[in-house]
């Protein structure tokens, strides 16, 4: 999506917009460097006033992040998960768990709720996965399951590879003795 030159009336709520645009759509993706100030400029057709008014309001709605020496790059797509990002990265992480679940419960019980028969035959294909991979160890296939959950698309966003977390918490919990055997690569 190239960028336009901007008509001369709220320059800078236009280019704040054409930069939002830019990132919701993917074009600048999550963790990439924006173009250079100069460059914006120049692709604008505005002073470097407007695009540095701009870029503040983008890093300080949680989008950009304004790294000094080296650039400014996409911290995430949308302001609510710039706030999101913000909030959550010096949170307890009690405190995140606790959202996490009550978020992925909800999600489960509307994921339940629209079920369709593809869904169950899908479900039950994963169950059966699950359970062969309890059996072999395979920690990562075994946590991982539910992330291919019908309907479990934001479920599958928020997760992380978790295999090495869920051994260390069942570890804890029950001891070794009843563990499957946790692959060591």
């Amino acid at each position: 999506m190239p960028l336009t030159s901007t008509q001369r009336s709220a320059l800078a709520d236009q280019v704040i917009a054409q930069l939002r645009a830019e990132i919701t759509s993917g074009e600048w993706p999550v963790g990439s460097r924006i173009p250079t100030e100069p460059e914006l400029v120049e692709q604008l057709g505005v002073a470097r006033n407007t695009v540095r008014e701009a870029v503040r309001a983008l890093a300080h709605n949680g989008l950009l992040d304004i790294r000094q020496g080296s650039g400014t790059y996409v911290l995430a797509t949308s302001e609510l998960a710039g706030v999101m990002h913000r909030r959550f990265a010096s949170a307890d992480p009690r405190h995140v768990a606790e959202l996490r679940s009550a978020l992925e419960t909800k999600a489960a019980q509307l994921a339940a709720e629209r079920r369709t028969e593809q869904d169950v035959k899908q479900i039950d294909a994963q169950l059966d996965r699950r359970e062969r991979a309890w059996e072999s160890g395979d920690a990562d296939v075994f946590v991982g399951g539910g992330r291919d959950a019908p309907h479990g698309d934001r479920g599958r966003r928020s997760q992380r590879r978790p295999g090495g977390a869920l051994r260390g918490t069942w570890e804890r919990s029950y001891g070794t003795s009843c563990a499957p055997t946790w692959p060591t690569a």
